[in-house]
């Protein structure tokens, strides 16, 4: 019971900071700006005499008054994470269709230009005919990277990070057949410690890089004081809109991505599916698959495989992690239970948006 407890208080005080830090870090920000509109430090002499002159109760009352106010903005700016990232990805009501057409159309554009220039250099580095050069061959991996930026034609989204996500979302239907956002749970349930531990952590750094943008656009209101308040909160916003947050969304969809081409064997095997021959009945039975998990089957086909022997692993992608990293780390890398609720969420829902 000892144990327990004690990885309970670690757990709790882990989200608590998550949470706390950045809030504490705004809020004595804008206290900072209050100080310097007022002219100085001087100016928290009057509540600071206030406070003093209070009974003992009162300034505990204050003190946790104040702890909790920066607690709730915490929680509150954390529940905001989700719908801003939805905004980041480009779903945004209908009646901004005007703004989000010609952004979708610039991005097919630029699809367009990657694709093109990727086949010029594709033929040396490929056949070695002609010789590749150096610059060709860096060139190649360079464009090789940003295409994966993309999801594919019919897919694409107004903004940077919802390409970067939705890619990895549509990638497992054009290799294997199955539906990401459909699957994604059934296949969280199946992945072993390690692979969450990495989703989860990658889900959580994602998560970060959206506060750090609503807190650098709150702290923008803080300019009614002072203007380095909303230079700063700008400053802040723009990086984290620019860099951490495609960025991080990019690491993120690497690793969903990553969890389809290696563990899609367990959905075949837990399910006790017909395991697939070869990529191309992979992709037929992948979506057949799909399609049982979404809408279930009546028919007598396909006939269920005898249960597995030795539990999910095995099929295509998926190998065994007995004795493995994912055994040996199993206690001592397991995020927290609201963590992991967080990563096994993909970042949008099924509502598809040309």
């Amino acid at each position: 019971m000892g144990n327990f407890w004690d990885s309970v208080g670690e757990e709790l005080a882990a989200r608590w900071a998550a949470v706390s830090v950045p809030a504490l870090v705004f809020w004595l920000g804008g206290l900072l700006a209050w100080i310097s509109s007022q002219g100085g430090f001087h100016a928290l002499k009057a509540p600071a005499d206030w406070l003093g002159k209070q009974p003992g109760p009162t300034q505990i009352a204050v003190v946790l008054v104040a702890l909790l106010s920066v607690a709730a903005s915490g929680v509150v700016v954390a529940r905001l994470t989700t719908p801003v990232l939805r905004l980041m990805e480009g779903y945004w009501p209908r009646w901004l269709d005007v703004v989000r057409r010609p952004l979708v159309e610039r991005q097919v554009k630029k699809a367009g230009l990657i694709s093109a220039a990727f086949q010029v250099v594709a033929g040396p580095v490929l056949t070695g005919v002609p010789p590749s050069t150096p610059e060709q061959r860096a060139e190649y991996t360079r464009l090789t990277h940003r295409w994966r930026r993309f999801p594919g034609p019919g897919r694409y989204q107004p903004t940077r990070v919802g390409n970067t996500l939705r890619a990895s979302e549509s990638r497992p239907v054009d290799k294997y057949g199955l539906d990401a956002v459909a699957i994604w749970p059934h296949l969280w349930l199946l992945l072993p410690d390690t692979a969450r531990s990495e989703l989860t952590t990658a889900r959580g750094s994602l998560n970060a890089a959206v506060g750090a943008f609503i807190w650098g656009m709150l702290f923008v209101f803080f300019g009614l004081w002072t203007p380095w308040a909303a230079l700063a909160g700008l400053v802040v916003a723009a990086a984290a809109y620019l860099l951490w947050v495609p960025n991080r969304a990019e690491a993120y969809a690497d690793l969903v991505e990553a969890a389809f081409d290696l563990h899609r064997g367990a959905l075949y095997n837990q399910l006790r599916w017909p395991v697939p021959k070869n990529p191309q009945d992979e992709r037929a039975k992948g979506r057949a698959l799909t399609a049982y998990l979404v809408r279930g089957a009546s028919g007598a086909e396909p006939s269920f495989t005898s249960p597995p022997d030795s539990g999910p692993d095995g099929g295509p992608g998926q190998a065994s992690d007995e004795g493995g990293p994912a055994t040996r780390r199993r206690m001592r890398s397991r995020p927290s239970s609201t963590d992991r609720r967080k990563a096994a969420r993909l970042p949008r829902t099924t509502r598809q948006r040309g």
